[in-house]
């Protein structure tokens, strides 16, 4: 959460500078991720008005402007704005100005005129990501002021991380509760009354679903001019916490959801329909959203409903038909509290994560909703006008939370703090967090706020005196009995030294979520149960991962979308297999490789650096058997699997187990993916990999022998059945085989192939002779002639 120190300074009283605040923060548990200033650094940036705009008499989209500061001699600026106007007071980048991006501003000649500086944008002074014109400043702005001074964008804007379990932290004042717990101080935020009722007026509210919505509070505004321009601090204010200035009445709400917590919408009177109704959606309901997009309610969903059917998705994002625009006079503001039960994982089943839905979460006040209301008035009347009606809240008691007391034992609390803490520093702790205290014989008994959702038992309360009073007083002692770790089995490979042998070979090593994208998982392994994920964080990463797969291959995607030609990635993680009632985790090592086989370089051809294949792929597979020691109990055969292309498939196994696959994607994959190239794909099991332990064995004295042969064996004839058949015939001589060579074409029958294999011999206790090895060649050919149809090929 991006907090500005000055708006947390207008709520409590802070004895500290921004960065022993952010420290005082994460040891309080809220996790200081960054500081930065409201703006990058630029300089030469002053106040100034535009006198006069007239058009260039070159170019038929720059203006020529006449520009003062208030002092010295009026400037020519030459300017392509739309919205460069005379009156305006805008940004002025003076000549030697420095903007961001290291951009320094000199006089120049366009089309014939001498601009003397620049009007900015809010994007050129880092203020915006786009804008579509210069910036634009209020009418009693002083010129010649440095802007950075005027607006205050050397001020600093911590980022503070906000746990999940801490929903009332998610605003300004639930930040500054917290500041002024850890300080001992008061909170003293903006007195916050309730608007005396300037109009008659209401709108009937029904609450049909109370458990889902038990509070709504509602309020009309009439006579509101929404296109007024929303005042400079609150725009830079929200603009410093992550949020784009939209319109008054917007802006306000957003405003109020991001200082109390407390999310809000605002409809357009006219177009609602009389009353408003709280309901569950019927099935197939569909909702037009803000965003435009229209979404297909599920039963379980709360709407926002008037006579006409649904005007916002409760808790989550209000109706495009009942919106605010820049015509809208009469406004309906309203702000209620939806249980988080009622909220949670409906926005993410439709691919919608919203500020509120985040807040409904995690949980709200229930109290302020007409709290919340009042403060908007307060706000919204000075800068776009209009006469509020009375705040009018509607709720269903018995279905509002409440808090219940939580037993805390002194003996408990020493226990597991292993510290005594005096009673008073603990009942000064919980009571600067809100809760009522009480003492008894056995400790205290505290009730927890109405804005706490996350303190229910004991142990919550312990963390919160933890917190709060004890972290930096806890002794360091040491413990009662050492600490032994057990050494890694001999066996059990070391991940290091998996994943530096996968580096060397040039891959780069991946980390992604261990749920992914059911649709991208039923392509690659269609009909593979899946464990779902009953809360995802998005409805793209709603399922667990059966297979590392999917995250490496949109990893691929999102570097090759990038330009980049050459794609090595590996990842080591847990993959979940369903079975039954039961899911089983495996550890498991998969890597993609993609693109060009080699790194282009002046010492490469062209026709080496072709596409990786299965055979490349391979190697690098073969490079991790090859660290157990024990590489001859691995075989790979072909196999058949969705995901891959038939032909270019193998199923890799150690002693007859299945372990892995390797392979090149699936055609109709990598075309409805759009990739590229063909990527080719491997998964092992990480247990797979288990090293054999070494044993002694004598190197021979004796000098090796080597004898080629070349046989001619079916299509389907393997090389490692072929290599076993080998190693059969020659007992223990065999040092060494190698293929040098495959040959399939003119002198061969249709469905042969050549194949030239290079034999090493040699004994442990004396020297080969050539009758010795005649003798082991000639059982080859015998051995491989009767069980494999071979015949030598002369």
């Amino acid at each position: 959460m991006k907090l500005p120190y000055s708006w947390l300074g207008e709520w409590v009283r802070m004895p500290w500078k921004a960065p022993e605040l952010g420290a005082r923060l994460t040891m309080a548990g809220f996790e200081l991720e960054g500081l930065e200033s409201a703006a990058p650094a630029f300089s030469g940036v002053v106040v100034a008005q535009i006198l006069s705009a007239e058009r260039h008499p070159q170019a038929e989209k720059l203006q020529v402007c006449r520009v003062t500061t208030g002092s010295g001699p009026q400037l020519t600026i030459v300017c392509g704005a739309p919205n460069a106007r005379a009156g305006l007071r805008s940004a002025l980048a003076q000549v030697g100005a420095q903007l961001p991006g290291d951009l320094r501003i000199g006089a120049a000649q366009l089309r014939g005129v001498e601009s003397q500086g620049m009007l900015a944008s809010a994007r050129e002074l880092g203020l915006a990501e786009s804008s579509s014109g210069i910036l634009e400043l209020p009418a009693d702005a002083p010129l010649g002021k440095p802007l950075r001074e005027y607006l205050g964008l050397d001020e600093v804007v911590l980022d503070v991380n906000v746990t999940p379990n801490r929903g009332d932290a998610m605003s300004i004042l639930g930040l500054a509760r917290e500041v002024a717990a850890i300080a001992g101080t008061k909170l003293t935020g903006p007195k916050i009354e309730s608007p005396r009722a300037a109009r008659a007026g209401r709108l009937p509210v029904k609450l049909e679903a109370p458990a889902g919505c038990p509070r709504f509070a509602g309020c009309i505004l009439r006579g509101v001019d929404n296109r007024a321009a929303t005042p400079v601090w609150m725009s830079e204010r929200l603009r410093r916490a992550g949020v784009r200035s939209i319109s008054p009445i917007v802006d306000v709400t957003n405003y109020v959801m991001l200082e109390l917590g407390q999310p809000m919408h605002a409809y357009d009177l006219a177009k609602l329909a009389t009353g408003i109704r709280v309901r569950l959606a019927r099935a197939g309901e569909e909702v037009t959203l803000l965003d435009g997009k229209t979404v297909k309610a599920q039963p379980d969903m709360l709407l926002i409903t008037d006579a006409e059917g649904p005007v916002g998705l409760a808790g989550i994002m209000g109706g495009l038909r009942t919106a605010v625009s820049p015509e809208t006079t009469d406004v309906f503001l309203e702000s209620a509290y939806f249980s988080p039960e009622a909220v949670q994982g409906r926005g993410r089943r439709l691919g919608l994560l919203t500020d509120a839905s985040q807040r409904f979460e995690r949980g709200v006040d229930p109290t302020q909703q007409g709290r919340a209301i009042a403060r908007a008035i307060a706000l919204l009347e000075p800068i776009a006008g209009g006469a509020a009606a009375s705040i009018v809240v509607t709720e269903s008691a018995r279905h509002l939370p409440k808090r219940a007391a939580v037993r805390l034992r002194a003996a408990q609390l020493e226990r597991l703090l292993g510290l005594d803490l005096p009673a008073a520093r603990v009942t000064k702790a919980l009571t600067g967090l809100g809760l009522k205290v009480a003492a008894n014989a056995t400790g205290w008994k505290a009730t927890p706020p109405a804005w706490r959702f996350d303190i229910a038992i004991e142990a919550d309360l312990i963390e919160e005196v933890a917190r709060l009073a004890a972290w930096e007083k806890i002794p360091e002692t040491d413990a009662l009995s050492p600490q032994r770790f057990r050494m890694l089995p001999e066996e059990q490979p070391a991940e290091r030294a998996v994943l530096e042998a996968l580096a060397a070979r040039g891959y780069e090593e991946a980390v992604t979520y261990a749920f992914v994208d059911p649709a991208l998982q039923e392509q690659l392994f269609p009909g593979k149960p899946a464990l779902a994920l009953s809360n995802p964080i998005a409805s793209d990463l709603s399922v667990m991962r059966v297979s590392l797969w999917p995250g490496l291959i949109r990893a691929a995607l999102g570097n090759q979308h990038r330009q980049q030609d050459r794609i090595r990635l590996f990842e080591h993680g847990t993959r979940f297999e369903p079975d039954g009632s039961a899911t089983h985790e495996i550890a498991t090592i998969a890597g993609l490789a993609g693109g060009a086989r080699l790194p282009e370089q002046w010492g490469v051809s062209k026709e080496a650096r072709g596409g990786a294949d299965f055979y490349d792929v391979k190697a690098d597979v073969a490079a991790l058997i090859a660290g157990t020691a024990a590489a001859e109990t691995f075989t790979f055969e072909a196999g058949e699997l969705a995901a891959l292309r038939p032909g270019r498939t193998a199923r890799v196994l150690r002693r007859g187990s299945p372990v892995g696959w390797i392979g090149e994607l699936h055609p109709a994959l990598v075309k409805a993916l759009d990739f590229t190239y063909a990527p080719v794909l491997f998964e092992l099991e990480m247990g797979a990999l288990a090293v054999k332990r070494a044993a002694f064995e004598e190197i021979s004295r004796f000098p090796q022998v080597r004898r080629d042969l070349a046989v001619v064996v079916d299509e389907a004839v393997t090389l490692s059945t072929l290599a076993e058949r080998v190693t059969l015939s020659t007992s223990s001589l065999l040092r060494g085989l190698s293929v040098f060579d495959v040959y399939r074409g003119p002198g061969l029958e249709p469905g042969r192939k050549s194949i030239a294999l290079g034999l090493i011999f040699q004994d442990i206790s004396r020297t080969l002779t050539d009758a010795d090895v005649d003798r082991l060649m000639a059982s080859v050919v015998t051995d491989l002639r009767e069980s494999l149809n071979a015949r030598i090929r002369e």
